[in-house]
């Protein structure tokens, strides 16, 4: 116990070191929003991947579906590192970098607004963005506070305060360059900790091979999926191959269109660093991600009990049941992990929540005349106010007995899900087609987030493949990239100052 106490104690005083160091850089919305757009490629490659993974990964995902799909559900890595780091950022990150500059968006509300000249496509996709970034908040508090809980012994409340107050602090200290600075930190010590823990594991089957062998007499219950052949579980796509699919799409494709990742790229301070964060972050990512999963196939062999093969506790407690067995620095290293894992992405969350509300939804919309001191302390209060109510939805999932929403991957499945669905087709095809309509991305937008609404309220009417969360948010994304062009086809084509606007020499800085 001195020792978990030991690592977490010089963990918060360097969180809340470099939020104090980092006040100097939050003194003007640039500045407090997008680092000053100067943040290097390490610090922007860090900062996307440990927003990417958090306690979601390593402890929800990553036990869920390690438990459904055995060793196959490291192809949800592999995806994670291809299409949501390595392609998102050679598509994706040096025009968006150079677009959003050339139209002086800090937000991805903004950028809407902008690139199809609507006040009111800004006004719905920052509310938007507010409400569905909420339960994946609470999602974070939910793993996080379960592996507290298990290995001190407290109160579940009690943790999700703790990490409220920690985060708050340091992200209304120093903004954006306290949250870039304290990824790089905590990223480095989710690389070493993941590596770590997987030896471990598997050192105690008898090495990868041996464990493999377990995993490979375990019998596979109908429930499990389609394939019920014997050695499912270590087979290379598993038992349910289909449903793993869609896990794959949602959990990569979809960070093309969440605003907390999008927002990396408008802050990296230059479009030459785009090249070597590329590469940082898919490594970052194969290690990580493809470590979490990996670790999470092997669930079975571990001593999960489980009843009608749901793990007793839920898949939420697959993951700390497996790490309860190891020594206690190795213990210690896992709690500063995912700690590290949920807060880097908490405090990306709370940022672009906060700002999102108080420059796309406040100013111009309800205050005309906002100067830049009051927007940075309407922008803290929401950091405040963001951080509450998610900490309240956590608390009050897990202390309910209503189990409205059982688990932490159904809660991320309908926030990704909604976000993305509602904004992937709209960034994408606005960065590149010039014939890219308002009317599209007002489409696109409502039945995004409108399709998760619904399979949240009415799931047993949905047909079986989209009642489940995951699923229905990746047919979301897909479905609004083939909605929105076809819907440009038929609708008002965008002003020529509009597209001169934002395509006028992004050619040129391109080549260049």
């Amino acid at each position: 116990m001195v020792i978990k106490i030991l690592f977490l104690v010089v963990f918060f005083a360097i969180t809340l070191g470099v939020g104090i160091y980092c006040r100097k850089t939050a003194t003007d919305v640039n500045g407090f929003v997008l680092g000053g757009r100067s943040v290097g490629p390490w610090l922007t490659a860090f900062a996307y991947g440990t927003s990417y993974f958090s306690a979601v990964i390593f402890i929800g995902y990553a036990g869920q579906f390690g438990w459904k799909y055995g060793l196959a559900s490291t192809w949800i890595g592999i995806g994670n590192a291809i299409l949501g780091s390595l392609l998102a950022w050679v598509v994706l990150g040096r025009r968006t970098r150079i677009m959003t500059q050339m139209l002086g968006s800090a937000t991805m509300p903004q950028f809407f607004e902008k690139r199809y000249d609507s006040k009111a496509l800004k006004v719905i996709s920052s509310a938007i963005t507010f409400i569905f970034l909420i339960p994946y908040t609470a999602s974070l508090f939910n793993g996080l506070s379960r592996l507290f809980e298990s290995a001190f012994g407290i109160d579940y409340a009690y943790c999700v305060i703790a990490m409220s107050v920690l985060t708050g602090i340091y992200v209304i200290a120093g903004g954006y360059m306290a949250t870039a600075i304290n990824d790089f930190i905590q990223g480095i010590i989710m690389l070493v900790g993941i590596v770590a823990v997987i030896g471990a594991v598997l050192g105690s089957h008898g090495g990868f091979i041996g464990s493999l062998n377990e995993l490979a007499k375990v019998p596979v219950p109908e429930t499990a999926g389609p394939i019920t052949a014997s050695g499912s579980f270590a087979s290379m796509f598993g038992p349910d191959p289909v449903n793993l699919l869609g896990v794959v799409i949602l959990t990569s494709l979809g960070t093309w269109g969440l605003p907390q990742m999008v927002q990396k790229f408008y802050a990296i301070k230059s479009e030459k660093a785009i090249s070597r964060g590329t590469l940082i972050s898919t490594f970052f990512a194969v290690i990580v991600a493809g470590g979490c999963y990996f670790l999470g196939g092997f669930a079975r062999i571990s001593g999960v009990e489980a009843i009608n093969d749901v793990p007793i506790g839920g898949y939420d407690a697959v993951i700390p049941k497996m790490l309860e067995g190891l020594p206690t620095l190795l213990i210690a290293i896992v709690i500063v992990l995912v700690l590290s894992a949920s807060m880097s992405t908490l405090s990306s969350l709370v940022l672009t929540s906060s700002s999102t509300l108080t420059l796309d939804f406040i100013k111009g919309s309800f205050v005309k005349n906002m100067k830049e001191k009051k927007q940075l302390l309407i922008m803290r209060i929401f950091i405040v106010v963001f951080i509450v109510i998610s900490a309240m939805i956590a608390i009050y999932q897990v202390k309910s007995e209503s189990g409205a929403v059982a688990f932490i991957a159904q809660l991320m499945g309908v926030s990704w899900g909604a976000l993305a669905g509602a904004f992937l087709a709209p960034f994408l095809y606005g960065l590149y087609a010039k014939w890219a309509s308002k009317a599209a991305t007002f489409a696109c937008m409502i039945f995004g987030a409108g399709i998760m609404v619904a399979n949240l309220l009415f799931r047993s009417s949905f047909p079986v493949i989209l009642q489940s969360p995951i699923n229905c948010g990746a047919f979301a994304m897909f479905a609004s990239l083939i909605i929105f062009p076809i819907i440009c086809l038929v609708s008002k084509k965008p002003s020529k100052e509009t597209i001169e606007k934002s395509f006028t020499g992004i050619k040129e800085r391109l080549e260049d």
